[in-house]
């Protein structure tokens, strides 16, 4: 974690939040990944079915923020272990994922992610645009899915950065796209960007950020996704801390007292 005598944050008008969606705005436990683990257990033919922890483990790599991906990587090693190789198309993979995470019917309804529990509220992204900050949202789901949820929080027409737009996390293009979008609107500059993920990926991509445009103060917040058992919490935030997490909150919501909570962090 970064010392606090070492960050200078003076939250404001000047500040743009953008949040990562699964996780973070919404639980995907029994959505994305029960299909991810469906999809690993499907192509195996019910010999292997990851736990949460497996794919915990998985994404603590850094690199498998994109669950399709997740999903072939997983039936890879799993046939690698049994002297297999992988001859499954990559597309065949996605669209049996979909089937699942979308359902058959063309309003998703039969889908898993009919099911997903929202975590923010419609009330939370109103208080941050009454406190004067700029928000909009880099995600690694598509734009549809992405969009699905935030219509469900009575939200019109973010700032959205979605899987079609820019290349997957750590890459950090996104998130200065998502940043740059936020400034368009506002018609403002920002100095301040704050970016909200729960995964080592998500945390990476800040890291990444600093570099590749050090025009912007940012600051990395963690959250623990609703997933993670009690007695492993504390590990899990240890370990965004590990990537360049600058704070972990259990949940995003902690982030609405009118920032009080970052300005106790760095005061």
């Amino acid at each position: 974690m970064i010392e606090a005598s070492k960050v200078d944050l003076k939250l404001s008008s000047t500040s743009i939040f953008v949040f990562d969606i699964d996780g973070v705005i919404r639980d995907v436990s029994g959505s994305y990944r029960r299909a991810l683990a469906d999809t690993v257990e499907y192509f195996t033919n019910a010999a292997y079915r990851p736990t949460s922890e497996e794919i915990d483990e998985l994404k603590a790599e850094g690199v498998w923020n994109n669950d399709w991906e997740a999903s072939q990587e997983l039936i890879k090693r799993y046939l690698h272990r049994i002297d297999k190789e992988l001859l499954i198309p990559y597309e065949t993979i996605v669209e049996f994922f979909q089937s699942r995470y979308r359902g058959s019917n063309s309003d998703w309804s039969d889908g898993y992610i009919a099911t997903e529990p929202l975590i923010a509220t419609a009330e939370y992204f109103r208080d941050l645009t009454i406190a004067g900050i700029g928000w909009g949202f880099f995600s690694g789901a598509t734009r549809a899915s992405a969009s699905y949820v935030l219509r469900r929080l009575e939200i019109e027409s973010p700032v959205l950065i979605a899987m079609e737009d820019a290349a997957g996390k750590p890459e950090p293009t996104g998130l200065l796209l998502a940043v740059k979008q936020i400034e368009l609107r506002g018609d403002k500059s920002a100095s301040i960007v704050v970016y909200v993920g729960d995964t080592v990926a998500d945390m990476l991509t800040v890291v990444k950020a600093r570099i590749y445009d050090p025009n912007y103060q940012y600051f990395a917040v963690g959250v623990i996704p609703p997933h993670v058992a009690e007695d492993l919490r504390d590990r899990y935030a240890a370990l965004l801390r590990e990537n360049g997490a600058d704070l972990v909150l259990n949940n995003v919501l902690e982030l609405t007292s009118q920032l009080n909570l970052l300005q106790s962090f760095i005061s």
